[in-house]
């Protein structure tokens, strides 16, 4: 992290799945808040719970009723809030580090229904078709609704090669349909790198990691021998978020020393932070442009309206997720945890993304076969020729090849 350190070790992301740890120690929430008043509620809590052990027709372990309740609380404040019990607690540690058995599917609650961000690329999920936005009714026979994320993401991971049943409601079909996946261990490249032609570079970012920064600017330098990048494009299509400091580091890499990359605003004052660029070599010269698409969430949305904000390259494609709260992963003393909403994150420009997405500058609608690189049920196409039926990115190539024979027609200013 650049831009200052929060207080206690802290681990700042921006993604559905992996969120930001920190400690909120030292710093008043609110001065508004009637301590009386919660006294006298948790009263009430506490009566019912006694009512509970000694009424209830069956005994009752304590521990549960109290996770219960406090699963009600988390989930009464926002879709992205929950309680971990130290068993999903411990999942969560599993899932950060990058390999885990399932599906591949980056999951949010949108209009209190379990909602698709993304399907990470060429896991199971992908594979089956399974496309942003789609909506999951069910899982193995039951149904989603009032299912938290935690609880959803905890059925749906298993043993590697183990199958699992889901339901899909899409938008344009008459019924919901079933998708059988076999789980799968799930480890993101975070980067692919390749030259589309001499001096056009494409740079794909599936997931905001800690090595994302370093190896894109690995690939750049591998595109640039000899000073001949002459344009790039940086694909952040089904990006469904990541590492917050990631993509602090990936955007200093374009915008140059000082710039304002994201900040965040909060009730808690070290809530409040501003990120700005400190790249000693940035990229600020190589014509650039940047494809976003509905998967492109959080993280991605950061660099996407920084670099839209500073002018820095073109976005092109289709409206973003609009993900842009941060969660705090908070321990407690049992070896549980709370995922709790604790700021939003803003453009250079002060635009929040949450619920509203980042707007590209030239919208160009991908035909629906080519959502997710697959159709259900069928063989998926062979990389090239994806890159081949790619509208936003072929687009992307010629505005830059057109951008590139513009340079070589500008004039040569001469002194004197």
């Amino acid at each position: 992290m650049r831009a200052g350190k929060p207080v206690g070790k802290a681990i700042l992301t921006a993604a559905v799945l992996v969120v930001l740890t920190l400690s909120l120690g030292g710093t008043s929430a609110s001065k508004s808040v009637d301590r009386s008043a919660t006294y006298e509620q948790l009263k009430l809590f506490t009566d019912v719970l006694s009512i509970i052990q000694n009424q209830y027709v069956d005994e009752t372990e304590p521990r549960e009723v109290i996770y219960g309740a406090v699963r009600g609380m988390l989930r009464s404040l926002d879709p992205h809030s929950s309680f971990m019990d130290p068993e999903s607690y411990r999942e969560m540690q599993v899932e950060t580090s990058g390999s885990f058995g399932g599906l591949g599917i980056e999951i949010t609650i949108r209009d209190d229904m379990l909602t698709v961000v993304a399907p990470i690329d060429s896991t199971p999920a992908w594979r089956a078709g399974i496309q942003p936005g789609d909506r999951i009714v069910k899982i193995e026979g039951l149904a989603t609704k009032d299912m938290s994320l935690a609880d959803a993401v905890k059925k749906m991971r298993g043993p590697k090669g183990t199958k699992v049943t889901i339901t899909v409601a899409r938008e344009g079909t008459k019924e919901p349909f079933d998708v059988v996946l076999t789980r799968e261990v799930i480890q993101v490249q975070s980067i692919k790198s390749q030259e589309l032609e001499p001096g056009l570079g494409y740079i794909r970012i599936r997931q905001f990691q800690e090595r994302t920064a370093p190896d894109l600017v690995a690939a750049v330098e591998k595109f640039d021998k000899g000073g001949q990048l002459a344009g790039l494009i940086l694909d952040l299509r089904f990006n469904p978020g990541g590492l917050l400091s990631s993509a602090v580091e990936v955007s200093e890499e374009f915008l140059g020393d000082g710039k304002l990359v994201v900040y965040t605003e909060g009730r808690v004052r070290n809530q409040n932070m501003r990120f700005t660029a400190h790249a000693k070599h940035a990229i600020t010269d190589v014509p650039l442009v940047v494809l976003v698409n509905g998967g492109s969430a959080s993280a991605s949305e950061i660099v996407a309206g920084a670099i839209q904000d500073h002018g820095r390259g073109v976005v092109l494609g289709t409206q973003t997720f609009g993900k842009g709260s941060v969660q705090t992963i908070i321990p407690l003393s049992d070896g549980s945890g709370l995922r709790l909403t604790t700021a939003r994150y803003y453009t250079p420009k002060g635009r929040s993304i949450h619920g509203k997405g980042i707007t590209p500058d030239i919208v160009i609608e991908a035909p629906k076969e080519e959502a997710t690189g697959a159709k259900p049920n069928t063989p998926p196409l062979s990389e090239a020729e994806q890159m081949k039926r790619d509208v936003q990115l072929q687009r992307a190539i010629e505005i830059l090849k057109a951008t590139r024979i513009l340079d070589k027609t500008k004039p040569t200013a001469k002194a004197g």
